[in-house]
């Protein structure tokens, strides 16, 4: 596409409408097909959902699907890094443990850099990555009153060593490993623009180090339109099992749906900026609760409004994707798999998200243009009277 190409047209209609699908830049560990769905390089999610989650970072931070032997030095590298040091533990473990976790996290993320960034963008992108499960475990373990943190055992495998440092009361450690393997891979990555990724990138744009650029990215994610949607969903589930039971049938969750709808009740768990098809990741985890979890309360209610709000919602013209997306039923995999702490899972998806964003960045203040990185972020605004 020549350079010069008008790609879109800028319109009074387009204004304050958050950026929204105005190209700025260029990603280059994921995208998302509208009607396929998110690729982690070239490979569609369903490819790799099973993957190891140490072959899945290889693949997003090379570029490139590595042999045994070189994600097995990755991984060796990896672990020498993936230790906090004693005096981060200790400052985040004096931090107040009032509020949302995620507020905790964010906190913490600003405490390592303190002690350990290294004024080396990708010294400090494979620092972070390494580190980010025992920095989340001390966090959830410390906000939940869980006690003192194990130290890491990162040889165990990237996922196993977070499942193990976590202190989740009565879990069975196969199943929470299983399910937070998943659950990390699809939420490592998701384009240049959602909106944490892109508030991380224009935050090191003004040569911010990574882990202050991390910390603002978490602040984005904790919105509720962002990464605290997987609450806002189980809990709609919860609330809809409540309300029918485990026993429901499809036309008694249509007719709840129905109803919602007609009192101006949200549904959620459906819908998509892009997608015009179910989120391939939803698809993942349906599949995955089906075969581990069936008799699952949860499970089955999420089953049942997987069919009967995208039925219900296909009826409106006006809803361009009414097909589910990740968040619908990821709280409900959580809980079944022994992990029922809402309050946790933005963190969770943080943990993940921080792997992709920290690429992106290494991206664009190393390599883009050339090696000369983008310019800090500057767009125009237009002045508008208040009393016009």
């Amino acid at each position: 596409m020549p350079e010069d190409e008008v790609l879109f047209q800028i319109t009074k209609d387009k204004l304050d409408t958050g950026l929204r699908g105005f190209p700025v830049g260029y990603c280059t560990t994921s995208h998302v097909d509208p009607q396929k769905g998110l690729y982690y390089i070239d490979k569609p999610i369903p490819e790799i959902a099973y993957w190891k989650p140490i072959e899945v970072i290889y693949l997003l931070y090379f570029g490139k699907q590595g042999s045994k032997g070189e994600v097995e030095a990755f991984a060796k590298d990896l672990s020498k890094r993936a230790v906090c040091r004693k005096e981060v533990v200790s400052a985040v473990q004096r931090l107040p443990r009032q509020g949302h976790p995620m507020k905790l996290f964010s906190a913490a993320l600003l405490v390592l850099g303190m002690y350990e960034a290294t004024e080396d963008y990708r010294e400090d992108c494979l620092n972070l990555i390494a580190k980010i499960p025992h920095l989340a475990a001390v966090v959830i373990n410390h906000h939940a009153g869980w006690g003192e943190t194990p130290e890491p055992l990162p040889e165990l495998g990237y996922m196993e060593n977070y499942a193990r440092m976590v202190k989740v009361p009565s879990a069975n450690l196969e199943e929470l490993t299983r399910a937070f393997k998943l659950f990390n891979i699809l939420h490592f990555d998701h384009g240049g623009g959602n909106l944490s990724t892109f508030v991380g990138k224009a935050v090191a744009s003004s040569l911010e180090d990574i882990y202050g650029a991390m910390s603002s990215a978490m602040c984005a994610l904790a919105g509720p339109r962002h990464g605290r949607a997987n609450q806002d969903c189980l809990e709609f589930v919860r609330e809809v099992l409540e309300e029918v039971g485990e026993d429901a049938t499809g036309p008694q969750i249509e007719a709840l749906i129905r109803h919602r709808l007609a009192n101006n009740q949200l549904v959620f768990g459906f819908g998509h900026a892009v997608l015009r098809v179910e989120d391939p990741r939803a698809a993942v985890q349906y599949e995955f609760v089906k075969k581990h979890y069936p008799d699952h309360p949860l499970v089955k209610i999420a089953l049942l409004l997987r069919t009967e709000g995208t039925k219900v919602l296909s009826e409106n013209p006006k809803i361009a994707d009414p097909h589910a997306n990740v968040d619908a039923v990821s709280g409900t995999l959580l809980t079944a798999a022994g992990f029922p702490y809402p309050d946790y899972y933005t963190v969770l998806f943080g943990l993940s998200r921080t792997v992709g964003i920290a690429i992106q960045i290494v991206y664009e203040r190393l390599e883009a243009r050339g090696g000369k990185g983008t310019p800090i972020v500057r767009p125009k605004y237009l002045f508008k009277s208040k009393n016009s």
